[in-house]
C-alpha cells in the first residue's frame, strides 16, 4: 500500500506565517467551524489532523478533541503545539480508511484536506460515518477542482511534486455523492478562497470571500460540506 504524501511540520508553520497562507487558512477555518456549529462541550474528532490546527481550534472553543493522523512526526508537532497553548487534546496515530476509534463516539467529525490523498475515499467516508453519533455532524473541507489553485497544483504535480501528483481535486457533486453513499444526510456545500494564489489578490479580495461563499460563487479553491448522521 502506498503511503500518502507528507509535509514537514515546518512547511505548515511557514505557510501560516506568509500573508497568503495566513489569510487563506483563516477563511478556510472560519468556513469549517461555521458549518460545524457550536462545539463547546462536544466530542470532536479531527481526521488528518496534521500539526493540529483544527484540533487546537476546536479545543480552544471548549470541545473535547481527538486528532488522528498517519504521520507520527506531525502528531509530535501537534502535541507540542497543544502543550505550548495549554490545550488538552488526545492525538492518535491512524489512517482515515481505518480510524482507530470506537463507532458512534463523536458529536462532530472534521476532515480537512485529507481525503484528497487517501487511496480509498469511499471507505474513508464510511469510516467518518461509523464514528459519528446518530444526529452528529461531519464537516469535510477539500480542494476544489475548477479553479486557478488546482491548475497550479496540477502543473506542479506534472513537474514532479509527489504531493500534488497524488492529490485528487473534488467537485461539489462528488462530495455530496460520497457522503450520501456513506448513509449521511448532506446539509450544505459552500466554497471559499475565490482569489488566485497571490498575496496581493488575497489582501484585496478576502473581505468579499464570505459573501461569495454564501452566494455559492463558482471557482472556489476550497470546498466545505456539512452532513449529519440520521438518528
Amino acid at each position: 500500500m502506498n503511503e500518502p504524501p507528507t509535509l514537514d511540520p515546518g512547511q505548515y508553520a511557514g505557510w501560516r506565517e506568509r500573508p497568503l497562507g495566513a489569510i487563506t487558512e483563516r477563511l478556510e477555518r472560519d468556513l469549517v467551524f461555521d458549518l460545524a456549529g457550536p462545539v463547546q462541550g462536544r466530542s470532536v474528532l479531527d481526521v488528518g489532523t496534521g500539526d493540529g490546527s483544527y484540533a487546537l481550534e476546536a479545543a480552544s472553543r471548549g470541545a473535547v478533541v481527538t486528532g488522528v493522523d498517519v504521520d507520527p512526526v506531525m502528531l509530535r508537532a501537534a502535541a507540542q503545539r497543544a502543550s505550548a497553548m495549554k490545550l488538552d487534546v488526545t492525538f492518535v496515530e491512524g489512517r482515515a480508511e481505518h480510524l482507530p476509534v470506537d463507532g458512534e463516539r463523536f458529536d462532530v467529525v472534521l476532515a480537512v484536506t485529507v481525503l484528497c490523498f487517501v487511496e480509498d475515499p469511499a471507505g474513508s467516508y464510511r469510516e467518518l460515518a461509523r464514528v459519528l453519533r446518530p444526529g452528529g455532524r461531519v464537516v469535510i473541507g477539500e480542494l476544489g477542482r475548477h479553479n486557478l489553485w488546482a491548475a497550479s497544483r496540477r502543473v506542479r504535480g506534472w513537474l514532479g511534486s509527489p504531493t500534488w501528483r497524488a492529490a485528487h481535486f473534488w467537485t461539489r457533486d462528488e462530495l455530496r455523492r460520497h457522503l450520501r453513499e456513506a448513509g449521511l444526510d448532506v446539509e450544505e456545500v459552500r466554497g471559499a478562497i475565490h482569489y488566485p494564489p497571490s498575496a496581493c489578490a488575497a489582501r484585496l479580495l478576502a473581505p468579499a470571500d464570505p459573501w461569495l461563499s454564501r452566494a455559492h460563487a463558482p471557482g472556489a479553491a476550497f470546498l466545505a460540506v456539512s452532513a449529519t448522521r440520521p438518528r
